[in-house]
């Protein structure tokens, strides 16, 4: 068991790359950095090693969020779904309208 529940199992992986992952591991970089930054030390080549770890552990961690979001976007758009296939009556189509009944008329002023 972890932080997605097993129907969660069966939506594709997401990309490797992504948002949240780039994104976390830019922070954890940058606070290895401010690390450095605070005790003094040569910012990039101290601690390179602890700049690479952090930045692969908030990889890691973005990766897994992007996953918790997609389970989460999905279940969402499923209890919708079945909402919307339940009551019909509430979701009827409209009628279709030109863009020339929606706007007033148009007269040209001289």
């Amino acid at each position: 068991m972890g932080l997605i529940p097993d129907e969660g199992k069966c939506l594709p992986p997401p990309g490797i790359v992504n948002k949240n992952s780039v994104w976390l591991a830019w922070v954890s970089w940058f606070g290895a950095i401010m690390h450095n930054g605070i005790n003094h030390r040569p910012l990039v080549k101290s601690g390179v090693h602890r700049q690479f770890l952090l930045a692969t552990v908030g990889w890691f961690i973005g990766y897994h969020l992007k996953k918790y979001e997609n389970y989460t976007y999905a279940r969402l758009d499923r209890d919708m779904n079945t909402y919307m296939e339940l009551h019909p009556e509430a979701f009827e189509p409209k009628e279709k309208k030109t863009f020339a009944e929606i706007v007033e008329p148009f007269y040209p002023v001289r």
